[in-house]
């Protein structure tokens, strides 16, 4: 009998990103990972911030942000994600979009938002659905 497998797609934020980094993460056949095309940035910038403040070694942030660069990911970030992005930002009285178009994403393509920041879990509850990171195991 064989298993029939069920895609699951999973918007994941910075913070998430840099976990799996951390963890060396295998994320199973069965996910598939999205997240807007800032997240690049936003990754290099923390990693950047990391060994500046002498929390991490120039060699294990490049090693994490290699682990991201490889991960098998989709990255968005077309007008219509933007357009969503701030009208989510302007719903919740946010004061820029960065987080918003991480739920845009989600609404528009997503199962589920993967995040480790448990106020703004909260603060989207209601828009999308949030999943622990122990979902992509």
């Amino acid at each position: 009998m064989q298993r029939e497998m069920t895609l699951t797609k999973f918007v994941i934020g910075p913070d998430v990103a840099l976990r799996l980094a951390r963890d060396e993460a295998m994320i199973p056949d069965e996910h598939r990972l999205l997240a807007p095309t800032l997240l690049r940035s936003q990754v290099l910038s923390l990693l950047y911030r990391a060994v500046r403040q002498g929390e991490l070694s120039r060699k294990d942030a490049d090693r994490r942000l290699n682990y991201v660069r490889g991960l098998q990911m989709r990255l968005l970030g077309d007008r219509v994600l933007q357009n969503v992005a701030w009208k989510i930002a302007d719903q919740l009285g946010w004061p820029d979009t960065l987080h918003a178009e991480y739920i845009a994403l989600t609404q528009l393509q997503a199962d589920a938002f993967i995040t480790l920041d448990a106020e703004l879990a909260h603060a989207v509850e209601g828009l999308v659905m949030v999943a622990p990171i122990e979902a992509l195991s």
